[in-house]
């Protein structure tokens, strides 16, 4: 049975846009990774997880807390605090240091991803995206883990320090959560979002090859 020529054209129109899409949603994929490797980056070093509110006592010192730093700002003469604190080390402050270990895997897993872009000259298509579907499952895994753990470290000297003495764990004191460590939240549904829409395009990588590709794969799965 003959397939007409209308069918044919009609198919072939739709495979084309087919590829189109299917590219054009694979290069958004690969620039929102990037993106979210970025991001990494900045929940990692920045030192606004955790910091004072306005509702503090007059003369209080405010700051704010991260990963590795504390930066604590006093009221001076001038219109704009003086504050102190950086990044002196590449070491965690000692209550943070398996959140910052998570954090760390979850910044390796990203970029290892980013980096797997390269082999889609070499490798199939569907294999790379599979490959970077479970790196960033691990990422948002690990970043996960450190989110639930960041408020269980917060009884510790420096919190204390900044926070008042009714600091405790998953109990801020004075203080409240800001927007660092809102974006490792949003960087966990980052990464499951990439993750899905990397499973979905690797799995629609078949629809893509040409109809005699398809066979000769299919033959070498039955052997």
């Amino acid at each position: 049975m003959s397939v007409s020529p209308a069918l044919t054209d009609l198919s072939r129109l739709y495979q084309t846009e087919f590829v189109r899409s299917a590219r054009a949603v694979g290069v958004l994929w690969a620039i929102c990774t990037l993106c979210f490797a970025i991001i990494q980056v900045v929940v990692l070093v920045q030192p606004s997880w955790i910091g004072t509110t306005d509702t503090r006592h007059p003369g209080a010192p405010s700051g704010t807390l991260g990963l590795f730093e504390v930066r604590v700002c006093v009221e001076s003469d001038w219109p704009v605090p003086d504050c102190r604190g950086g990044l002196s080390s590449l070491s965690p402050l000692p209550s943070f240091q398996s959140v910052a270990v998570l954090v760390g895997v979850s910044l390796w897993a990203v970029w290892t991803s980013v980096l797997c872009l390269c082999l889609f000259r070499f490798c199939s298509a569907a294999t790379v995206y599979k490959i970077c579907a479970w790196l960033q499952l691990t990422a948002g895994f690990c970043m996960a883990l450190a989110c639930l753990l960041f408020p269980d470290s917060w009884e510790s000297p420096e919190m204390r320090a900044l926070c008042g003495d009714s600091v405790g764990s998953f109990s801020p004191g004075n203080c409240s959560v800001h927007w660092a460590y809102i974006l490792a939240i949003l960087g966990v549904l980052d990464a499951a979002i990439l993750a899905t829409l990397a499973f979905v395009l690797a799995n629609r990588q078949d629809a893509l090859l040409p109809p005699d590709t398809k066979d000769v794969k299919l033959r070498n799965n039955r052997l």
